[in-house]
């Protein structure tokens, strides 16, 4: 229910990059607050410098209202080395705070059975999954070979499934 919501405040786009495919809620942690960001910018959201043309859409985003968004730019910037575009974010001290507040990375990924999974495993889905927006339903008993771990969140997963990246909650598949 609080994806649908989400879709709407941010009116169906990136939060960050303005796109408006592949749409996935991502929490702002260490606080409960949410936003939508499309799976382009979570899955380079830790390693920006993999893609910096990419965070060009920063320049806009960085004047946002919503104190998530700001958070996000700044954390996002800060990686990049852009000193100059983080110290032009106008934050109040509690979001400041809240901003430098970067969650450890040391949060493990479980599976279903409890093994750690690591980017690079072959995992197996355990439960019929439909994949919202992509149309079909990713089948029990599917191999998804070389997966990615999920930045900021170790309960999901990215990995293709019928040549589609999709993401997975990790308590549905298996190592």
């Amino acid at each position: 229910m609080r994806f649908y919501s989400l879709k709407n405040s941010s009116q169906d786009i990136c939060v960050l990059c303005q796109n408006s495919d592949n749409l996935i809620e991502f929490q702002v942690k260490p606080k409960d607050e949410f936003v939508l960001l499309c799976d382009n910018c979570i899955s380079s959201i830790d390693e920006p410098t993999k893609d910096e043309n990419h965070w060009r859409c920063l320049d806009n985003s960085m004047w946002s209202e919503v104190e998530a968004v700001k958070v996000l730019s700044y954390r996002v910037l800060k990686l990049l080395g852009k000193t100059d575009e983080c110290d032009m974010i106008y934050m109040e001290e509690h979001i400041k705070k809240w901003a430098d507040d970067i969650p450890s990375k040391d949060e493990v990924c479980i599976d279903a059975n409890g093994n750690i999974l690591e980017s690079g495993d072959t995992v197996t889905i355990i439960k019929d999954l439909p994949v919202k927006g992509a149309g079909f339903v990713a089948k029990q008993g599917t191999s998804v070979k070389n997966i990615q771990l999920v930045s900021n969140d170790p309960t999901h997963i990215q990995g293709k499934v019928n040549g589609v990246k999709i993401f997975i909650l990790t308590k549905y598949v298996k190592k």
